[in-house]
């Protein structure tokens, strides 16, 4: 535990002081990736066993017990649709390795000139291609590493970013606590649109995953952005996510969550209805693990999104 907690004050202490003023280039890079996570409402940097830890916490990667492979799809607003593979496996002398990418894709839109005249059509779109190594330090502790390769493009202009995550699990088995830390996307644009330079998304998480004894259920509570610049210490505790995973039975898994700070951006007027609210299921048919999650936005809409895992 007091190395873990180690661990936490030295990555604050370096990089709190970091303000981000607003949202970079790539900010999809924030976006949730699979359906058991979103279900969770991104509250996912201790859990294990999940091949999709490896773009919230590279070092839980050791926890996984086989090979496993993942395919998420979103159906995002606006018809905008997102996706991601990832595959982890333990490589003797090495440690566990993973590789996956991200991608979102915004459409086609109708380019114009000045005077509204149609000159044609043009896509969006952006994508991380993600390859990480965790190894086990002892018993309790077990750490990891990607490196993350970002690619956007808006018609003919391009952007090129590289990044590093880095990541820590901690487990307590007398106590069925595991704890996680992460640092994401710490790295920079090398290629930019117009000549304008972006910060990327740099997030610091951290995280505690708990078993209550004779209490078939995980619960799960994430700080999220400690790196961000806020008032007070209050203020930058608000950005937290809660999920609960019940084990229904050995084959069927059912997830609520709640963002904090999703309901507080999602707001309209005097209310937010089930804004920052998420449910999901899982469903495991021998190797086969089928999850979906629900998303709300509130009087926006909601997202969907499907997951499939395989263990290999």
């Amino acid at each position: 535990m007091k190395r873990f907690l180690s661990i936490v004050f030295l990555a604050c202490s370096i990089l709190v002081p970091t303000k981000l003023l607003a949202q970079g280039t790539y900010d999809f890079l924030r976006n949730d990736v699979s359906a058991r996570a979103a279900a969770l409402n991104g509250s996912f940097v201790s859990m294990t066993d999940d091949p999709n830890v490896l773009f919230y916490n590279p070092g839980a990667l050791p926890s996984l017990t086989r090979p496993k492979a993942s395919l998420s799809f979103l159906k995002h607003l606006l018809d905008v649709n997102a996706g991601s593979l990832s595959y982890v496996q333990e490589v003797e002398g090495i440690g566990t390795v993973g590789g996956g990418i991200i991608y979102i894709n915004y459409g086609t839109f109708t380019e114009t000139d000045q005077s509204s005249n149609i000159l044609g059509e043009f896509s969006a779109g952006e994508l991380a291609a993600v390859a990480g190594v965790g190894i086990q330090v002892d018993e309790q502790t077990s750490v990891g590493a990607n490196i993350k390769g970002i690619y956007s493009s808006i018609a003919e202009a391009r952007s090129l970013g590289l990044a590093v995550d880095l990541g820590v699990i901690y487990t307590i088995p007398e106590e069925r606590l595991t704890l996680g830390l992460s640092v994401l996307n710490l790295g920079t644009q090398i290629n930019r649109y117009a000549g304008t330079s972006e910060p990327l998304p740099l997030d610091i998480k951290i995280g505690v995953t708990a078993q209550p004894e004779h209490m078939p259920a995980l619960l799960n509570v994430n700080f999220h952005k400690l790196n961000e610049s806020r008032e007070n210490v209050l203020e930058r505790l608000k950005a937290f996510s809660l999920g609960v995973e019940f084990l229904m039975s050995e084959s069927v898994r059912a997830r609520v969550g709640y963002s904090n700070e999703k309901r507080q951006e999602l707001k309209l007027g005097t209310g937010a209805g089930l804004a920052g609210f998420s449910l999901g299921l899982g469903i495991l048919v021998q190797d086969y693990q089928f999850d979906y999650a629900f998303n709300s936005y509130g009087k926006i809409g909601g997202l969907h999104r499907v997951t499939l895992n395989i263990n290999l």
